[in-house]
């Protein structure tokens, strides 16, 4: 079972146009306002990233063999797998 994340209660002010794009937006999509708002601050604000897991995903990617391939192997490649004309 997913537990929902604490809410905190924030008060905002917005103008009377703000109010009807929200409210159109949210009816369209099914959503409730309050959606929006937290949909919308997260992708101006988003959360920092964790460091850590940064630096484990690099040597995760740094870690891998990637095989050396000619420009003209691998259009011989793509070629081949997406059936294109030469």
């Amino acid at each position: 079972m997913c537990m929902a994340a604490p809410m905190e209660r924030l008060q905002i002010l917005v103008t009377p146009e703000q109010r009807r794009r929200l409210h159109a937006v949210a009816r369209s999509r099914g959503e409730a306002v309050t959606a929006l708002i937290r949909e919308a601050i997260d992708k101006a604000f988003p959360a920092p990233v964790d460091a850590d897991a940064r630096r484990e995903a690099a040597r995760t990617l740094l870690g891998r063999r990637i095989p050396s391939v000619s420009p003209e192997e691998l259009d011989r490649v793509l070629d081949d797998r997406f059936d294109l004309p030469a």
